[in-house]
């Protein structure tokens, strides 16, 4: 008797619980405004977490903490619920990770995603079509930003009423973070993205720039940087397919309009994302990237909706293309390393454009009502329909010799630290070893003289190379480039790479020498070097002969001798990172 009456208590709660999830009003702000606000942040956990708690298909994880002192949260929606979060990485199905607010003012793929898990889940027919798929979405990923509120920062932008700030809580602009990783956000994002191991990635913006009459553009990760035959599959089958599914949806879309001050008519290239970039980081793992840019200037109701109907095009596409596209990612890091080489540095290849028939608005430069000069001025009465030329075909200008291993030295432990959050896989000596190797040294660089997001940036950057048996200790740090993160390896440890550890200052303080000389002291060691080694005398008496500025430069002929003795340091231009071929 107790057991029926404990199975009938039960049977009521279970019941009450369906009936308090059934009163759920799963309408969101965005839907409830017509298309003219979007919601706070915690409002956004809200929902996910409500919706989480209603349908078995979605889950709702938490990672670490961001800047904001908030944990970056991950939906999941799967036909099979995930209760561990390392069932995703271990799974074969397709795998989608949608990123949304990495500008909360860019808020329209924070409410297509919530439109977007919400209908899947309440429609039986697209939980069936989707039952292949996991469908990860980051709901605010610069939860700082999103915290920030207010209605004036985007001031060339059309809604919604009230939205976020760019800046995160420490005001980095997180898109310029992914690969230098300075903000816990960047961090908690390594872990969400190699735990999901997406297979398809999407990035969720709003654009700036010039006017035409399009509401949405796609700015896919530059095919040839992605290169080989993922990159191929990219351009000719991925963007295509998108570009005709959005059409039969009577979207009209185009790629991300790259110019600033001046009309697309001239022509305009694709965007480079560097792995500084969302799209440039997810590359260098083979997933497929997408970065969805809606125009600023149409109203927040048809950007929202535009980019909810990509989202499902993209789904879509992931579903039709599920086997080719786990294939190539397999089958990419082989290809890299057959190739021997890498590039590394890229220029815009003006021989070969695509024509596009773009639509614009007429552009002018009128008359400024404000200042005393001109203005760009777009006639949207003078719509227009011209072939335009849209270089998006990229031609490598530097190439690196693939090395088999790197060798990092011990004690650099912010590198250390970026490895293992991007699960490279290194080993330590267990004994100091001595090892022939490729040194470089830096032998020029340029450096910004304004700071950009936290740093004075290098760039241009050029080494010397010599081979030399070098001593290495217990602790040191193995990484052989035989693995997924090759890409990753090639792009951050080689010097010249435009978003190399180098040039992000990583390595500033071997710029500085530590050890120097008086020169009245260095004179007298001086002339016993010239007069005891040869090779040092010959090389300064070719110079003198031959550089006219140094022959009348006492303190650069001291300083050359100096440098070219036992008593220059070794550890003075020398990177920390040491090749093994």
């Amino acid at each position: 008797m107790k057991k029926l009456v404990v199975l009938l208590f039960v049977l009521v709660l279970f019941s009450c619980k369906n009936e308090i999830k059934k009163q759920i009003d799963f309408t969101t702000l965005f839907e409830k405004s017509k298309g003219t606000e979007t919601p706070e942040y915690h409002d956004v956990i809200s929902f996910y977490k409500d919706l989480s708690e209603s349908y078995s298909g979605v889950s709702l994880f938490s990672f670490e903490q961001t800047d904001s002192g908030q944990p970056l949260h991950l939906v999941v929606y799967s036909q099979e619920e995930i209760y561990n979060i390392d069932e995703i990485k271990n799974a074969s199905k397709n795998r989608i990770l949608i990123n949304n607010g990495i500008h909360p003012g860019e808020s329209d793929g924070i409410d297509a995603s919530m439109l977007l898990i919400r209908d899947i889940v309440q429609n039986d027919s697209l939980k069936e079509k989707y039952k292949n798929s996991i469908i990860c979405v980051i709901p605010v990923y610069n939860v700082g930003g999103s915290l920030n509120r207010n209605s004036h920062t985007r001031a060339n932008q059309n809604g919604p009423v009230v939205y976020g700030f760019r800046g995160n809580a420490r005001n980095f602009d997180l898109n310029r973070d992914f690969i230098k990783q300075d903000t816990k956000n960047a961090a908690a994002f390594a872990t969400i993205f190699h735990t999901v191991n997406p297979d398809v990635f999407i990035d969720n913006h709003v654009s700036n720039g010039a006017d035409y009459q399009y509401a949405i553009t796609h700015l896919f990760t530059q095919h040839n940087k992605l290169g080989g035959k993922l990159g191929s599959f990219l351009e000719t089958e991925m963007r295509p397919s998108l570009e005709k599914s959005l059409q039969n949806k009577n979207i009209d879309i185009t790629p991300y309009v790259n110019v600033w001050g001046t009309t697309p008519e001239a022509g305009f290239s694709q965007f480079f994302d560097s792995p500084r970039y969302s799209t440039g980081y997810t590359t260098l793992f083979n997933t497929l990237g997408l970065m969805v840019e809606t125009h600023m200037l149409k109203t927040y109701k048809i950007r929202v909706e535009q980019t909810y109907e990509l989202l499902f095009s993209a789904l879509d596409f992931t579903e039709e293309n599920s086997s080719k596209i786990k294939e190539l990612r397999k089958n990419a890091v082989e290809e890299v390393l057959e190739k021997k080489t890498y590039p590394i540095a890229y220029k815009i290849d003006k021989e070969n454009p695509t024509e596009l028939q773009f639509k614009g608005y007429e552009g002018r430069y009128i008359d400024s009502k404000v200042t005393s000069g001109k203005r760009l001025f777009y006639d949207t009465s003078q719509p227009f329909i011209k072939p335009v030329k849209y270089y998006n075909n990229f031609v490598a200008t530097k190439s690196v010799e693939i090395p088999k291993a790197y060798i990092l030295q011990q004690g650099w432990h912010k590198i250390v630290e970026r490895l293992k959050n991007n699960q490279i896989e290194f080993t330590r000596f267990r004994n100091d070893t001595i090892i022939t190797v490729e040194v470089n040294h830096i032998d020029e660089f340029k450096t910004r003289k304004m700071a950009y997001e936290g740093h004075y940036l290098h760039y241009n950057t050029s080494i010397k190379k010599s081979t030399q048996n070098i001593q290495f200790r217990k602790g040191d740090v193995y990484i052989d480039t035989n693995q997924t993160g090759i890409r990753y390896l090639l792009e951050t440890l080689e010097a010249v790479a435009t978003d190399s550890f180098f040039n992000w200052n990583f390595f500033d303080t071997i710029l500085q020498q530590k050890e120097g000389y008086s020169s009245y002291v260095f004179e007298d060691v001086a002339e016993k070097l010239l007069a005891e080694n040869s090779v040092i005398k010959l090389a300064f008496e070719e110079k003198l002969k031959n550089d006219k500025e140094f022959a009348k430069n006492e303190r650069l002929q001291l300083n050359f001798i100096y440098k070219n003795s036992p008593h220059y340091e070794k550890a003075h231009l020398r990177l920390p990172i040491f090749k093994i071929f």
